[in-house]
């Protein structure tokens, strides 16, 4: 069984390499731990084995390694400076800093798969039924984490802008027709701040599990990240109205 309280010291000894009071550094610290409990949580929820809760453990802890170097070379989260989860990949697997953090290589498949897969727009290529198990999961604990970020960290730190501003701005046409349609937006089609807000709602179309989306709907994450923002873009005021009632339905009756 992967000891994770070893592990963790090792997450923690590897950060030390990064700024820990950059306020994007802080953040995705705070969410890699939030990550490790969001799939924790589910895999509770669905009554997984042992082994595969501890293996969700370790994927969470180690997702967003790369992020870190990406923050110190770009201070940016954009995927256009770097692909973060193939860079993690690369440190983790080309380097061998694997063995760092799990001694045996027993779950290096599941664990590279995971990790490699859990940014991609489209989850596609899993042949392995376990290792695609651990790619929806990591997935789908991203996410749920991200609704806290959404919620609490500052706007400045992720959206580089205010409340105010993201609110006062247009939702392009694909980006609004996408998101009312019930499909997740493509990072290259947002181009105002109010598209990347949204975005960050249709990605609960790409939520892999039942128990995802029943933490969703118990914690009214939809209501509250809408309601984070006052629009005062009559045309984004309704669509976001429109949106929230939709995506309301969906979490409600979709079937996993």
């Amino acid at each position: 069984m992967i000891d994770h309280s070893a592990a963790r010291e090792a997450f923690e000894r590897y950060l030390d390499g990064y700024d820990r009071e950059n306020d994007k550094v802080k953040l995705k610290i705070v969410h890699t731990y939030g990550v490790v409990a969001r799939s924790a949580e589910i895999a509770g929820r669905m009554g997984l084995e042992e082994e595969d809760v501890s293996l969700a453990r370790i994927i969470a802890l180690l997702h967003d390694i790369g992020r870190f170097e990406q923050l110190k070379r770009y201070d940016s989260f954009m995927p256009d400076t770097m692909d973060h989860a193939s860079y993690g990949v690369q440190v983790l697997f080309g380097e061998n800093m694997i063995r760092r953090f799990v001694p045996e290589d027993t779950w290096d498949e599941i664990i590279r798969t995971a990790i490699a897969k859990h940014s991609d727009f489209v989850l596609t290529g899993i042949d392995d039924e376990r290792s695609l198990l651990h790619a929806r999961m990591i997935r789908d604990a991203d996410k749920l984490d991200n609704c806290r970020v959404k919620l609490e960290d500052a706007l400045e730190t992720f959206m580089g802008a205010d409340a105010r501003e993201i609110g006062a701005a247009q939702i392009s046409p694909k980006v609004r027709r996408d998101a009312l349609e019930g499909r997740s937006v493509l990072s290259e089609d947002r181009k105002t701040l109010m598209d990347f807000w949204v975005s960050y709602l249709a990605y609960f179309y790409d939520l892999n599990f039942r128990a995802s989306l029943d933490i969703v709907e118990e914690n009214h994450y939809v209501q509250k990240i809408i309601r984070r923002i006052p629009y005062t873009e009559p045309e984004t005021a309704e669509t976001m109205r429109e949106l929230e009632d939709r995506l309301t339905e969906y979490i409600h009756k979709a079937k996993r």
